[in-house]
């Protein structure tokens, strides 16, 4: 087995802001890994929320290099490595080398029925709520936008200069960790007085006992709270939902384990994603047929996507091509 590991920049289309900072580009590591013949392929997204670097992300993959050359499955790379952004690439490049090998399809190799086009959320930044509300006029027409809050004391006007510019959109809402317990109880108000269906992380991983003490006129889904099966146990109580995504649960294995354990406690499903090409978005898609919520519009906020991306017809978007994945 030979291993090629590489960092990628990809442009955005527009500056994308949360409550932590701002980018202009997406920054992914790539995997490939080679039989001689077939090839599979991998992407992730390393995350400085959760301590990682492009450099750091090379670097645990390419420590894997030894045992993949003896032999690494998935199952074995879940024991060697901790969940995360490495470890997805590695998983997600083993499960399209495996589908080239086989010959099956990826769904097929892990039981579950071919995947259907689903409806993704498009993202609205961060922003001044009249640059928000011009974002949100250009995707009006989009059946399910998610709007970026947690910039301060303006979250109420910028939900509701979304709604009044997307009047017929389904909103969903995440705070990215951007809210306290003095504004808490404020800002879901404001939120439910405009229609949203659903927000995520509102306050900050570790600090969301608040979640526990107060009425939550809206499901509150765990983002940034919650990573792979191990997460769920905390979670009780304080959230309704879990946000699901390759890159803190550590790649489609873990991730599609961490849903059904997540389902049996209760908790709806989301998958969403890193900002990042159709690449990474691919075995999400798989992970996205048993989701209640989808929030895969990476690839729609790059300049170019790479070739073979995903098809996407408006938010709708379609299972990969084997030429781009599984």
């Amino acid at each position: 087995m030979e291993l090629s590991v590489n960092i990628e920049r990809w442009p955005l289309a527009s500056a994308f802001t949360i409550s932590r900072g701002s980018k202009t580009e997406a920054v992914v590591v790539t995997v490939e890994l080679r039989d001689g013949i077939h090839r599979g392929r991998g992407e992730c997204v390393p995350y400085a929320r959760y301590g990682e670097t492009p450099d750091s992300v090379v670097a645990a993959i390419e420590a894997m290099r030894p045992a993949l050359r003896r032999g690494l499955d998935q199952v074995a790379l879940a024991d060697a490595m901790p969940a995360g952004a490495a470890r997805n690439a590695l998983d997600c490049a083993l499960w399209d080398l495996s589908a080239k090998q086989t010959g099956h399809r990826v769904h097929a190799l892990a039981g579950l029925a071919p995947p259907k086009p689903v409806v993704t959320a498009f993202t609205i930044s961060l922003a001044a709520p009249a640059a928000m509300a011009e974002a949100a006029e250009r995707a009006a027409l989009r059946p399910l936008l998610k709007v970026k809050l947690g910039g301060g004391d303006d979250d109420g006007k910028r939900i509701a200069a979304v709604r009044r510019a997307a009047p017929k959109a389904e909103l969903i809402v995440d705070a990215n960790e951007g809210w306290d317990d003095g504004n808490l109880a404020q800002n879901l108000a404001a939120c439910a007085a405009e229609g949203v269906t659903l927000i995520e992380q509102p306050l900050p991983e570790g600090r969301d006992l608040a979640l526990a003490r107060i009425e939550r006129p809206i499901p509150v889904c765990a983002d940034e709270s919650v990573h792979d099966r191990a997460s769920l146990d905390a979670l009780a109580g304080k959230y309704d939902a879990v946000n699901i995504k390759l890159d803190k649960a550590g790649g489609l294995t873990e991730a599609l384990a961490l849903a059904a354990a997540a389902e049996r406690r209760g908790f709806v499903v989301m998958v969403g994603c890193m900002v990042a090409t159709s690449l990474a978005m691919a075995p999400a898609l798989l992970l996205a047929q048993r989701a209640s919520v989808v929030d895969l519009d990476g690839p729609l906020l790059l300049a170019k996507d790479r070739p073979d991306g995903l098809r996407y017809v408006g938010s709708l978007a379609y299972p990969p091509e084997p030429a781009l994945w599984g």
